[in-house]
């Protein structure tokens, strides 16, 4: 008897967890949702903006980078020890390009 019990349960837990109970749901709010999951992808490079990595600064960017550190001492002591893009982070925040 405890068997076919917890058997029941078990098949009303999977049936309430299942796509089946998810069904029922009016056409208005899957709508809703499917709306929301996609943008134009011009809107998408809007909102997430890529990042270049470090290693991609072409040699004039990363002279520029020098120039304005080295106006700061503490700035080119990190430079010399860390590297630009590490003293450059720490001391003006991300790299602008």
């Amino acid at each position: 008897m405890k068997i076919l019990i917890a058997l029941v349960l078990c098949s009303l837990a999977v049936y309430v967890t299942s796509d089946a109970a998810l069904d029922s749901q009016p056409a208005e709010d899957a709508l809703a949702l499917e709306e929301g999951l996609f943008m134009v992808k011009d809107e998408a490079s809007a909102v997430v903006r890529q990042k270049r990595a470090a290693g991609h600064l072409s040699l004039t960017q990363l002279e520029s980078l020098r120039e304005v550190c080295e106006s700061n001492v503490a700035c080119e002591h990190m430079m010399d020890t860390n590297g630009i893009i590490a003293a450059y982070n720490a001391y003006y925040g991300p790299i602008p390009y």
